[in-house]
């Protein structure tokens, strides 16, 4: 049995993921094979990457064949699903995986796999569908927040305030990820459009509402750092609040989510944000005109694109074809930079404490660092089974971080092109000191 099937290979973000995974520096410790819908656009992707794929296996798989895509899973331990639009096609290759007790990540969390989370935990199987730039940046900084909240002011800190500026260099799209935005605008029901909008709607507890979106924003205790709504937000604040729900009913209810007969007794009260926690995020930039021009052209574009059967036929036209992205050239020059600032609730003292977070990647945020991401993430799930996490080991329909935790972090340290880093940061009248 191979460790990792990549669905969809010869797609633009197929083909960055198999080239990292051939030229992986653990590559000689793990087996890998990829499909595709047609043994030609194997012989393209053979000519582009020669000898890496010598010794990888090939499957021709028909997505839209689920007896097909039945087989394919049995094939390996993980499922990497490239294959977009993620609402059309992924709910069936989950379906296929948690039958077969297989892990699963894709990039995608407008994917409605919820329901699969009881029976992928029965199964034994980690399924988690937004393994990529959604959203495991907006993920991890909040994890490695919280971590070094309590290091500093002990174990039982919880979190009031977690806000993250994203600063990316090198934004370009794809053909697949065009055709993914057009499937949810035109095949997902306007009111699980809505719904996905909703805070919470994810998490399996209610928490505090977060701030509501807004035009403009800045970074606590560092209001030189300014911007906008960052759109992905709408998706990456629905993620961190389902990890912060699976954490806080574990922290409640420790032998319902983790039942002691299938586990050995641990202590999960430490993985707790707290009761009062509530996220943000903003996209920077440099100037308040900017910021002004973004908004409007932002909101004129959603409402056609939402409104306007011509406008999406005229993007149809414009935007690249299926398989095709950005040159290496620009995938090489992009970048992303987050900066999280994180402030504890009230400490014994009566004090808060702040956490400043930060997550600088090198490369094209959405392709490059994303196939990084997910590449990494399936092969926690081969190399590291035994270091995960609680809700890593147990299954179900996870987050990155409850599902990798810091294995996934280490990981991502070691790549060569993202460096994650948190401390405590002094604060005086709501600004942060100057070093």
């Amino acid at each position: 049995m191979l460790d990792i099937l990549l669905l969809g290979a010869t797609g633009y973000t197929g083909r960055l993921i198999t080239r990292y995974l051939a030229a992986h520096p653990q590559r000689e410790t793990f087996t890998f094979g990829i499909t595709a819908r047609s043994e030609k656009k194997f012989n393209t992707l053979r000519d582009e990457l020669g000898d890496a794929l010598l010794h990888v296996p090939t499957f021709v798989v028909d997505i839209a064949n689920f007896d097909d895509v039945e087989r394919a899973v049995q094939e390996a331990r993980v499922v990497i699903n490239a294959v977009g639009p993620f609402w059309r096609w992924g709910t069936s290759v989950v379906r296929a995986c948690v039958r077969h007790g297989r892990h699963y990540v894709d990039f995608d969390r407008r994917n409605p796999v919820g329901s699969f989370d009881y029976a992928a935990a029965k199964a034994g199987c980690v399924v988690v569908p937004c393994a990529g730039l959604d959203s495991v940046p907006s993920d991890l900084v909040v994890y490695v927040a919280s971590r070094t909240l309590k290091s500093f002011a002990g174990a039982s800190t919880a979190i009031d305030s977690s806000t993250s500026a994203w600063r990316l260099g090198g934004q370009s799209i794809s053909g697949g990820t065009f055709s993914t935005m057009l499937s949810f605008l035109e095949d997902v029901p306007r009111w699980k459009a809505r719904k996905v909008t909703q805070d919470f709607a994810l998490s399996p507890v209610e928490g505090v509402p977060g701030p509501r979106p807004r035009a403009f924003y800045a970074l606590p205790i560092d209001p030189s750092m300014r911007g906008v709504l960052y759109l992905m937000s709408i998706v990456n604040k629905q993620v961190v609040q389902r990890s912060w729900g699976l954490f806080e009913l574990a922290s409640r209810s420790p032998d319902l989510v983790l039942p002691s007969e299938s586990f050995a007794a641990q202590d999960v009260s430490g993985l707790s944000y707290g009761p009062t926690f509530k996220y943000d995020e903003f996209m920077v930039l440099p100037s308040r005109l900017q910021a002004i021009f973004v908004v409007l052209f932002l909101a004129t574009v959603a409402f056609a694109m939402a409104t306007l059967p011509p406008a999406r036929w005229m993007a149809r036209q414009l935007m690249p074809r299926s398989g095709e992205g950005p040159s290496d050239r620009d995938l090489d020059a992009g970048f992303l930079h987050i900066t999280n600032i994180t402030t504890s609730a009230p400490v014994a003292s009566g004090r808060t404490v702040t956490v400043r977070t930060t997550f600088k990647g090198k490369g094209d945020p959405g392709y490059l660092l994303s196939s990084i991401m997910i590449s990494e993430a399936a092969l926690a799930l081969v190399q590291d089974k035994d270091l995960l996490p609680p809700f890593g080991k147990r299954g179900g329909v996870l987050t990155p971080m409850t599902a990798f935790g810091d294995v996934l972090i280490q990981r991502l340290n070691a790549c060569g092109r993202i460096s994650i880093e948190s401390g405590a940061v002094p604060v005086e009248n709501e600004r942060m000191k100057a070093r």
